[in-house]
């Protein structure tokens, strides 16, 4: 994947409770919705328009970038340095527009009205791109687009617990929801991405959580610290100051191997869960955007990820460098739409 992830023995992630990981949790099934497992067998593959893509004159004017979400969190923050290393490279100016609301659905249909001249760029992730579909939200999915590449990973998401909720570790939570189910609140903005990895933990473990609706990631947060909530999916960059605090707990990362910047955090596949779950931001054109103009782009975002100041400035989020051009991020997408859709009814009933 091209990140600065490193492999850690599963004998390390034994946590202070004696939890062992391999003996500890009974996996019901295997889900992985993961970048690299949506590849396999799938070769590289080259568009006409690859011949093209450096002849094209694109940019000629400000890029409009539209991102689905708030400033200040992760996709804001992937999409603001993505401008900000492209207008280094190509002397042309990125403008981030932020049009949250809807869940993304706001901020697609106004990509999706745009003239296709490569002047206006959707910056989203799964959660626009397939969860609303999947939940009933849109009839829209990423094939509505025209997809340039994935330009960058987030890897940083933590499930994470509060300390009144007296969760210690993975194995104390599915033990403790199996033993009166239900008892446990898992804080998520309904039928959103976070929805999904709930829903994947409850299928995987057999636990029973009560989901609840608790808005925002600093909502949530805001939650747990007030014993509202007793735990969710976030990102560790946004708890990890009550995480060194111990006013929460930081039970696994669900990521196929550890994110060294995420400290000792083991992985799920670490405690007996073999689930990752990773969430894309992807960059996307309106549909009948010129191939050459879409292929410059993600050209353009691969030199983005070899500048070493980018790596740097992704740490701030915790999140290594990575990178899929065109073919592999729509086969990407389309094994992650795949996944979802067997949480269809309960997006749908959340909804």
């Amino acid at each position: 994947v091209g990140n600065t992830t490193r492999n850690v023995p599963a004998s390390a992630a034994t946590d202070s409770s004696g939890f062992h990981p391999h003996r500890s949790i009974p996996m019901k099934k295997t889900f992985r919705a993961s970048l690299l497992s949506a590849l396999v067998g799938i070769g590289a593959l080259v568009t006409h328009a690859a011949t093209f893509a450096d002849e094209v004159n694109w940019p000629t004017r400000p890029i409009q970038v539209v991102v689905i979400a708030n400033p200040g969190g992760d996709t804001d923050f992937n999409a603001r340095t993505m401008a900000k290393y492209f207008n280094q490279i190509t002397g042309k100016t990125m403008v981030v527009t932020n049009v949250a609301g809807g869940g993304g659905t706001l901020a697609a249909e106004q990509v999706k009205g745009a003239a296709a001249d490569g002047n206006t760029i959707l910056f989203t992730h799964p959660g626009q791109l397939i969860v609303n579909e999947v939940a009933g939200l849109t009839e829209d999915s990423y094939e509505t687009f025209d997809i340039a590449c994935i330009a960058g990973v987030d890897k940083s998401t933590v499930f994470v617990a509060s300390k009144q909720s007296g969760v210690t570790s993975m194995q104390d939570l599915v033990d403790k929801s199996k033993a009166n189910p239900g008892s446990i609140t898992y804080g998520t903005e309904m039928g959103s991405f976070s929805h999904i990895q709930g829903l994947m933990l409850e299928k995987l473990t057999g636990a029973k959580l009560k989901m609840v609706d608790g808005g925002t990631v600093s909502d949530r947060v805001v939650g747990m610290l007030g014993g509202r909530l007793d735990m969710g999916a976030i990102t560790y960059g946004s708890v990890q100051d009550y995480v060194k605090g111990g006013q929460m707990v930081a039970l696994g990362q669900p990521n196929a191997e550890r994110n060294a910047m995420l400290g000792e955090v083991p992985t799920l596949k670490e405690q007996g869960l073999d689930i990752t779950m990773d969430k894309p931001y992807v960059v996307a054109f309106p549909k009948g955007t010129d191939p050459a103009i879409v292929k410059k782009m993600s050209d353009l975002m691969k030199q983005i990820t070899e500048v070493p100041a980018y790596a740097e400035d992704l740490k701030k989020f915790k999140q290594p460098v990575s990178y899929f051009a065109t073919e592999d991020a729509k086969a990407i997408l389309a094994k992650t739409r795949e996944d979802f859709m067997q949480f269809k009814d309960d997006l749908r009933k959340a909804k």
